[in-house]
């Protein structure tokens, strides 16, 4: 099991990663209404959420520091009493990513919004895995799911995308210096090679289901041969 960051400075250059995606996620938060907010893992915990029009916000991870202590993979909560969901650099780190978000799922209500944030092994950052010295190192340590294998998952779960953006458009291997002109070319001509990934689904109220054909009725052969009686009946008569 690969080391998890539990602070964003255990990630290199993440002070520069949580502002990126606090800014990438601030346009979203007005749009989020309801009750309750859980928070998933301490990077979640720790993002900025201004402009958040819900009651009660929640955290749960493996420390004291969450209001929640629990495994992402067996959330202690009831059952759709959440209406969203924050995954900040989670399922790169679990042994079953697909698990954890079956339990999202199952305390999500119906139209509940789900924010995932991962990294991305088709961008720069995947260099750090080609290169032993960094293998072992956050984030390079941990397994990076390509954003389309994410959606897949989501959609077997009955959810819509809403959003799926990029940020970072570097391999985190040294300083970030936003003025670079090579990140900038990067975003123009390939907007999809970001370093990290945004996913913004909603659970769907009714998850779709495909239609089957209906099993035809099979009718009934009717013989065209005389029954027993039948046949003695008219043989009697004809003696």
């Amino acid at each position: 099991m690969p080391t998890k960051p539990m602070e964003w400075k255990d990630l290199p250059n993440g002070e520069w990663i949580q502002e990126a995606v606090e800014d990438k996620l601030d346009p979203w938060w007005p749009k989020v209404f309801g009750y309750h907010m859980l928070s998933v893992g301490p990077l979640s915990a720790t993002l900025e959420k201004g402009n958040l029009p819900i009651g009660r916000q929640f955290s749960l991870g493996p420390c004291s520091d969450q209001n929640l202590i629990g495994d992402f993979s067996e959330l202690p909560i009831q059952n759709g009493v959440i209406d969203a969901v924050v995954c900040s650099l989670i399922l790169d780190f679990e042994h079953d990513p697909y698990k954890v978000l079956r339990e999202t799922d199952r305390v999500l209500i119906a139209g509940g919004y789900l924010f995932i944030i991962g990294f991305n092994p088709l961008s720069p950052a995947f260099v750090g895995k080609l290169l032993p010295q960094f293998q072992q190192k956050l984030p390079w340590s941990g397994r990076f799911f390509r954003p389309s294998r994410v959606k897949d998952w989501l959609g077997l779960l009955g959810y819509q995308i809403v959003a799926d953006e990029r940020l970072g458009y570097h391999h985190f291997l040294s300083e970030i210096h936003s003025d670079s002109i090579w990140q900038h070319a990067l975003q123009a001509w390939l907007p999809g090679s970001g370093s990290l990934y945004l996913l913004v689904a909603r659970k769907l109220a009714t998850p779709l289901t495909p239609i089957r054909e209906r099993k035809r009725v099979r009718q009934p052969k009717w013989s065209t041969a005389p029954s027993a009686g039948r046949a003695e009946h008219l043989h009697n008569n004809n003696q």
